[in-house]
């Protein structure tokens, strides 16, 4: 596993870390996730950071299917605003910014000193993207998907599902090399993004294939329908579903959980942990 530097810290995945999700949005899917560039951002980021989050993740455009579109000029506004109080009371904490817009991604960076890009296309909703993370040069987050949130649900045909996911992975990641990018890749299979139940559910037994690139692996499978949509619960009731899942995506070889409910998160961490300790000897 490739070790990445974060805050002049080193962090080996020896543990597997967690990521507070902190949308700055009004139409997020999961709704006790939304937040104004106000007191209660502050106050959920001090509570996350409390329970034990390693990394905070600000997103201004929800990438639920079917998402309402949000400008370029909003998205910006939104993680601005976000932003500029975050770094204001939490000088030292580690911000990602999930976007997959360049000029959000470069703003971040560059004004507000964040630390990761977190985008769910791959770089593929926006042509400059690719260039200006190989130009920020800050570990990224490489998603799979298909289409836009509009429309990715009904792009779920493949040739060769786990497969064509890897093909994905080694293209994107060969040209970022190819455009100079020397920092870290996060690998983020995409659940729920372009995949149906069954297929979240084989990615889900097959995160092990990843480790080829020689990356951090990052599963998002927080309150998600392919939890509801086994169990019958809404996002709102999906917390235990999601706990189980984030278990059994440790054992199979995440080394980031991207969550709404840290408490719960850290606590999987730390009894997977366990139970490999006692497992091992």
């Amino acid at each position: 596993m490739k070790n990445i530097v974060l805050r002049e810290r080193f962090f080996d995945f020896s543990s597997p870390m967690v990521m507070a999700i902190v949308n700055i949005t009004p139409d997020s899917f999961f709704s006790d996730s939304r937040y104004g560039a106000d007191e209660k951002l502050i106050e959920r980021i001090k509570t996350a950071l409390c329970q034990g989050a390693d990394i905070v993740d600000i997103g201004a455009y929800s990438t639920r299917p079917k998402a309402d579109f949000v400008s370029e000029e909003l998205e910006n506004s939104r993680i601005c605003s976000a932003l500029e109080i975050i770094r204001k009371n939490f000088p030292d904490i580690i911000l990602s910014v999930d976007t997959f817009r360049y000029s959000v991604a470069e703003n971040a960076v560059n004004h507000y000193d964040v630390d990761i890009i977190n985008d769910i296309s791959g770089g593929m909703l926006d042509e400059k993207m690719a260039k200006t993370v190989a130009k920020l040069n800050r570990p990224y987050i490489l998603t799979h998907t298909k289409g836009t949130p509009q429309e990715m649900q009904s792009l779920t045909d493949y040739e060769d599902f786990i497969a064509d996911i890897l093909k994905y992975f080694a293209e994107r990641i060969e040209n970022l090399r190819n455009l100079g990018f020397s920092s870290d890749t996060i690998i983020d299979p995409g659940f729920g993004f372009a995949k149906t139940t069954e297929q979240n559910y084989e990615l889900l037994t097959k995160l092990s294939v990843f480790e080829c690139f020689n990356s951090p692996l990052l599963v998002g499978v927080s309150r998600k329908s392919m939890i509801n949509n086994v169990l019958g619960t809404t996002p709102e009731t999906a917390l235990n579903g999601t706990t189980v899942i984030n278990t059994i995506a440790l054992f199979n070889g995440a080394n980031i959980l991207r969550v709404h409910d840290v408490k719960e998160a850290v606590e999987v961490v730390k009894l997977v942990e366990k139970y490999k300790s006692v497992e091992n000897g």
